[in-house]
């Protein structure tokens, strides 16, 4: 398909409110970063095709959406992993979602290993600059970067923004702590220690808590946001690497680099299921979770598999993945109808 039909094809899915085949699922479309391919895809969960591929630089692991729909940011974290030798990012590359092409690219200044990137509720997109120890910001109207707020810890490789939009929490990796950061002050709260390392963070719907992932201890770590304390654990059988809270609050999904995919009931704790991905091999990489808006399904990247593994959260069951090329990681969501 050349490039012009591939436009229109995009086009037009991003616009129809329709399903496929009777399913329910409202037609968004997943915008994903492919790290090993140096590419960002455009997937219909729905039909599990490739919509579109756009080349980026080397590598981008995550990818945030414009809340109007129309553009993509992926930020250039380089050529290696967190806490390892070897080259240093300093970009974010602008993905028209319409045209399906890059368009711009955002120069942070220096080279800081760009990495994690959402928007906040004031319409700037924040971007974790792990080598500079702070969550840059930046103003994609001017695509200019317009502001920092140090999290006073070095790694700080994820992080979440609070749903009422005034705290961003921060995973720090190799210094095993999350950092609590006021959003709108742009200021360091304070810094929680959690472990010797840690990795990813999720935040439940109504910003009570934030999770934490333990790397020594397989653990969850649960930090209750009024107080900025860690207030209890939850056990796991393997270490876990990202998780997500379901959109009605009772459930945290976990995935781990076993392959396993863990649900914890929220409330008491307790594991109540445990699912094998079986498309991933030995010594997998997990990735990352996305939920569809209606929070009936969960999506989970995973990079050495090549797949993005679905997760029935109605009847608890995996269904047939959407299956892709190695190096798929980071996730976010296009509106199926773009202004």
């Amino acid at each position: 398909m050349n490039h012009c039909l591939l436009c229109i094809s995009l086009f037009v899915c991003l616009l129809l409110p329709c399903s496929v085949a009777g399913d329910p699922r409202p037609v968004n479309i997943l915008l994903v970063a492919n790290q090993m391919e140096h590419s960002v895809l455009l997937v219909d969960p729905i039909s599990k095709q490739v919509l579109a591929t756009v080349g980026v630089d080397i590598n981008g692991h995550e990818v945030a959406v414009s809340p109007d729909g129309r553009f993509g940011y992926v930020p250039i974290y380089g050529n290696t992993w967190v806490g390892k030798p070897g080259s240093n990012g300093s970009t974010i590359q602008v993905v028209d979602l319409r045209r399906a092409r890059t368009v711009a690219v955002i120069d942070l200044g220096k080279e800081v290993r760009p990495h994690c990137a959402h928007f906040g509720p004031d319409g700037l997109l924040y971007v974790s600059a792990e080598l500079a120890n702070a969550i840059y910001i930046v103003d994609t109207k001017t695509r200019s970067l317009v502001g920092e707020i140090p999290t006073g810890a070095t790694h700080t490789h994820m992080f979440v923004i609070s749903p009422d939009g005034r705290r961003i929490y921060t995973a720090n990796n190799d210094a095993g702590s999350v950092s609590v950061l006021d959003l709108p002050a742009r200021t360091l709260i304070t810094t929680i220690p959690i472990s010797k390392k840690v990795q990813r963070i999720s935040i439940s719907p109504d910003g009570r808590f934030v999770f934490t992932h333990d790397q020594e201890t397989p653990r969850i770590v649960v930090i209750d946001t009024a107080t900025n304390a860690v207030v209890r654990s939850i056990s796991l059988p393997r270490i876990p690497f990202s998780s997500v809270v379901t959109k009605d609050g009772h459930w945290l999904l976990a995935n781990s680099e076993s392959g396993k995919l863990f649900v914890v009931d929220v409330a008491s704790g307790a594991l109540t299921k445990t699912f094998d991905t079986p498309d991933v091999p030995v010594l997998p990489t997990p990735g990352e979770f996305a939920l569809s808006s209606d929070g009936a399904h969960a999506y989970v990247s995973c990079p050495q598999g090549g797949t993005i593994e679905i997760l029935n959260l109605k009847d608890w069951k995996l269904e047939e993945p959407i299956r892709l090329t190695k190096g798929v990681d980071g996730m976010d969501w296009v509106p199926s109808v773009t202004n």
